[in-house]
């Protein structure tokens, strides 16, 4: 692709394109924070169990994570733009599909299929900037606006998806819809063409892209069936899981064209960069639904002011193109996603008392979002650096899989331990707290010995 950026500045066209991919992130993170601000009426309506409504989330999360390697490496082979337009078109209809749903599963279903497209747009759109926007200075301001875009998408969600479901909670499904009209007016409008590619042989893995879904699909299933089946039937689905993972490494080693090239994960940092994604996102989400029943169902607050009341937590909107790019000159990745963690860490520990008022609550969620502003960013960064150009899809798939596998992961760890008991208490729910506040204290841990061993060997 022709690069729409000099190496000097960024000219109004480059400003347009990122507006354009920026927007798509918005999407994403506007879709999914919508949707958790809306479960307890989704289940109000549909009367779904809590094990049943994490499915809703973790079935878009798990379709995506599962195809997202696919998307990016059919981007980096058929052609970045094409991807990326076509599947928001299969986005916004299923979108919309949603919004019809009557019944429990067809609306896990239309997530799942929402998942997929997905899976297949956000990398494309990831790699078009990792690609255009040379590694340096312009690169890194450009994942930054483009990650603080994703977390004031997420946040602006929770107000509107408070709004929204206040009406009719199908308005969550059908609002992304009218975002992804014009996004993708935008995006045929600006985005420049694909070059000419020369055919693809050896055609698509998609047998990795199958066992690798398979084997996420078990393995949430086994942490969330597990208070509520035998301990045999545990480990069955467990066993299972473990063996489709196997399949998929194997495959990935004898395959002509791989799912993921196995020598890419040699690469230390992007190692790092994707386990703290997995426990940096797995944390959040878990804690966004323990917080958004706890106000609605045990404290009796509404959708617009539970999503007014979370809204604070994006105030890494603000800080992720502001604060961290200066942060990360100044001290490097390693050393501030180390203090996001910490942060996180600190922010579900003060959440722990549950308080009954927004103003001893409010201490938590700020906290939350600068820890987000400091780690979501640089992770990105991380995981894309010293990737060569034609694998930059492949990579952002690799991101974008760990995000995806530690939402739905830490949200059925979290869901799992909720419905352990036989109703919603405030008990319940600081046990639940326990699974964030670990994963926070983990991550603290991998970041730690990240910034030791990059010390090390910088002498």
């Amino acid at each position: 692709m022709s690069s729409t950026v000099t190496p000097e500045r960024l000219t109004g066209r480059a400003w347009a394109v990122l507006f354009v991919l920026c927007g798509a992130i918005f999407l994403e993170g506007i879709d999914v924070s919508m949707m958790g601000v809306a479960l307890p009426s989704i289940r109000a309506e549909l009367g779904l169990t809590t094990s049943e409504l994490q499915w809703i989330v973790s079935a878009y999360a798990l379709s995506y994570g599962g195809f997202v390697l696919l998307g990016g490496r059919a981007a980096d082979l058929l052609g970045r733009r094409r991807m990326f337009v076509g599947w928001l078109v299969v986005f916004l209809l299923f979108s919309g599909l949603g919004g019809f749903a009557t019944e429990g599963w067809v609306l896990i279903l239309a997530r799942f299929a929402t998942g997929i497209a997905a899976a297949f747009m956000t990398p494309a759109g990831l790699s078009i900037i990792t690609t255009t926007y040379p590694e340096g200075p312009q690169r890194t301001k450009a994942l930054l606006v483009y990650a603080g875009t994703a977390a004031g998408g997420f946040s602006l969600g929770m107000v509107t998806g408070g709004l929204l479901s206040a009406i009719d909670w199908r308005w969550v499904f059908f609002a992304p819809v009218i975002v992804s009209a014009v996004i993708l007016a935008g995006a045929v409008a600006l985005l420049p063409r694909d070059p000419a590619r020369p055919a693809h042989r050896g055609g698509f893995d998609l047998a990795g892209a199958f066992t690798l879904t398979g084997a996420m699909l078990l393995l949430v299933t086994t942490v969330v069936r597990a208070p509520d089946v035998p301990a045999a039937q545990t480990s069955a689905t467990a066993a299972a899981g473990l063996v489709l993972l196997a399949a998929f490494v194997r495959i990935e080693q004898r395959v002509a064209t791989p799912l993921i090239r196995l020598g890419l994960l040699r690469n230390s940092a992007l190692i790092r960069a994707n386990l703290g994604a997995i426990l940096l996102v797995g944390s959040f989400v878990g804690f966004q639904f323990i917080a958004v029943l706890y106000l609605q169902e045990l404290r009796g607050w509404s959708e617009l002011e539970t999503g007014l009341a979370l809204m604070v937590i994006g105030i890494d909107a603000v800080l992720a193109p502001t604060l961290t790019p200066r942060l990360v000159a100044r001290f490097g990745n390693g050393r501030v996603v180390l203090g996001g963690f910490v942060l996180a860490a600190v922010a579900y520990t003060a959440f722990l008392p549950l308080g009954t008022t927004f103003a001893v609550m409010l201490p938590a969620f700020l906290l939350l979002g600068l820890a987000f502003a400091l780690t979501y960013g640089p992770l990105t960064i991380a995981a894309t650096e010293r990737v060569a150009e034609d694998e930059q899809g492949l990579a952002s798939g690799v991101l974008t899989t760990s995000f995806q596998f530690g939402s739905a992961l830490g949200l059925a760890a979290v869901a799992a331990v909720l419905a352990a008991g036989d109703e919603l208490t405030s008990a319940g729910f600081r046990t639940g707290l326990a699974v964030p506040l670990a994963a926070a204290a983990l991550g603290v841990v991998v970041s730690y010995l990240s910034v030791r061993e990059r010390t090390a060997a910088n002498g």
